[in-house]
């Protein structure tokens, strides 16, 4: 599995990941091309021989040292192969790179695959936020220092 920056012409498979892992508050064709090229957002995708398997999308604030995981979605058949975790591993890396201390995250609290991903990966629970996602569900607020913990 090889992780890599997102580019254009894995927008038809991102689409595809997107639209089928996610039940609401999908983003848009349009919302994942235009993530793919600002600079404020880093797209990663996992790549399996030539398919993709999975994406992440960051965010940056300028000025701020904490990232946003926004989304991490792989495809089911891929699921359980460790391109979740090498997405995750591969953001906090590039959060880093960017000078950002911390890594945050909402998950939607019926996900308890996803929650013990950020269970396993040091990630801490800071909060749970009611009604969060279009659908009524509620989301549990993670956080992770990255780098050494002082």
């Amino acid at each position: 599995m090889r992780i890599r920056k997102a580019e254009i012409a894995d927008l038809d498979a991102v689409e595809r990941i997107e639209n089928a892992v996610f039940s609401s508050d999908q983003l848009s064709r349009r919302s994942l091309r235009r993530y793919m090229e600002v600079p404020s957002t880093s797209m990663l995708v996992a790549q399996e021989d030539s398919d993709i398997a999975g994406y992440a999308l960051v965010g940056f604030r300028k000025g701020s040292r904490k990232a946003s995981l926004y989304s991490i979605a792989v495809d089911a058949p891929n699921a359980g192969r460790g391109a979740g975790r090498a997405l995750l591993e591969a953001c906090e890396a590039e959060a880093a790179r960017r000078g950002c201390e911390w890594l945050t995250l909402e998950v939607r609290a019926d996900n308890p695959r996803a929650i013990a991903l950020y269970d396993k990966s040091g990630y801490d629970r800071t909060g749970e936020e009611e009604d969060y996602y279009e659908d009524g569900g509620s989301a549990y607020r993670f956080a992770k220092r990255l780098g050494p913990k002082t």
